[in-house]
């Protein structure tokens, strides 16, 4: 085997994996990328953008080292970022193979493990038998498509060792990237899980007709929402709701055209079922999956959640989506 080496590897080959993979090619030599499809891994080196998401991104495909073999890149890198949806992480892990208790873990994953109900994060670490301290997160209000346009964006990066989570965030950093530093893993993890959730019910809204004023509301009683469930579910002092990396990751994926929680939302709100929504956007809304994971928490914690508890009824028990909205609208102040 040659004795290519560097510092970060991404595992993931859809539209936040790639944006990943331009910060970073922004300021490392070499960053290693693994994608599942021979296809893909062609295009890039040929046409030097990705086949599938984010095609206006160009590389410079001499700072990539690309392969389909998941080991071969991970083996290579000191800092692994996991940007694959949640729903085919497990099965995805499977293919891997190499020592992985002397890497330092990032996910950048958005959703909870299926059956587990628990936040990438402690996945890792479990699996792996990393510590804690080699675990972190990548968030924050920042869509893929607005990275690729170079628009200004704000990162949260999360590990309990700041010097990790700094080290990190320079590798991230750009005139067109600004990060911010947190010891709360989990708590930013469970913010992210639970906003997409909060972004279906406002792509419902709007599909519904309900105007600006009414969302207004929503996004405030949504903030609330998450709030008392990060203080049950994962409680820590000096947490902020108000940071970019709960409030401000809540507003942008509730508002913004470029959400996919949002856009899902919208169509069932329009009436679409389920399978429809996902057959006709062919992109994982993992706000869909998130729903499930996080009711059985609210339950296991008897937690009031009146939004996530309406967004649960409409896409899990098949509930009429107007008369559900119709209902929330008394719970909501």
């Amino acid at each position: 085997m040659d004795d290519i080496r560097y510092k970060v590897a991404v595992v993931g080959g859809g539209s936040w994996a790639t944006a990943i993979v331009k910060m970073l090619c922004e300021n490392l030599p070499k960053v290693g990328w693994y994608v599942r499809t021979e296809q893909v891994v062609e295009h890039i080196l040929h046409d030097h953008h990705n086949l599938n998401y984010l095609s206006s991104v160009e590389f410079d495909t001499d700072k990539l080292y690309l392969s389909t073999d998941i080991n071969d890149v991970i083996s290579r890198a000191d800092i692994v970022v996991f940007a694959i949806p949640s729903a085919f992480l497990v099965k995805e892990l499977r293919k891997l193979k190499v020592p992985m208790r002397d890497k330092i873990l990032f996910s950048a994953i958005k959703g909870l493990i299926p059956d587990k109900n628990i936040v990438i994060g402690q996945y890792l670490a479990k699996k792996f038998k990393v510590a804690p301290s080699h675990i972190g997160a990548i968030t924050g209000p920042c869509h893929a498509e607005e990275v690729a346009m170079e628009r200004l964006s704000y990162l949260t990066v999360a590990c309990p060792r700041e010097d990790y989570a700094q080290e990190m965030a320079t590798y991230l950093s750009s005139s067109y990237i600004k990060c911010k530093l947190s010891r709360d893993v989990a708590g930013v993890e469970y913010a992210a899980i639970t906003k997409n959730i909060y972004a279906i019910a406002a792509g419902i809204a709007h599909g519904l007709n309900y105007g600006d004023n009414f969302q207004a509301v929503l996004m405030s009683n949504a903030i609330r929402e998450m709030n008392r469930f990060l203080d049950t579910v994962y409680p820590i002092e000096h947490r902020n709701v108000m940071d970019s990396a709960y409030l401000g990751d809540l507003l942008v994926t509730g508002y913004s055209y470029f959400s996919r929680n949002r856009m899902f939302g919208t169509m069932i709100g329009k009436g679409y079922t389920v399978k429809s929504a996902m057959l006709e956007m062919n992109m994982v809304a993992e706000g869909y999956y998130a729903t499930y994971g996080v009711y059985q928490l609210m339950q296991e914690y008897d937690i009031d959640m009146p939004i996530l508890e309406t967004i649960y009824s409409i896409l899990y028990e098949g509930r009429d989506r107007r008369s559900k909205f119709q209902r929330l609208t008394e719970r909501l102040d």
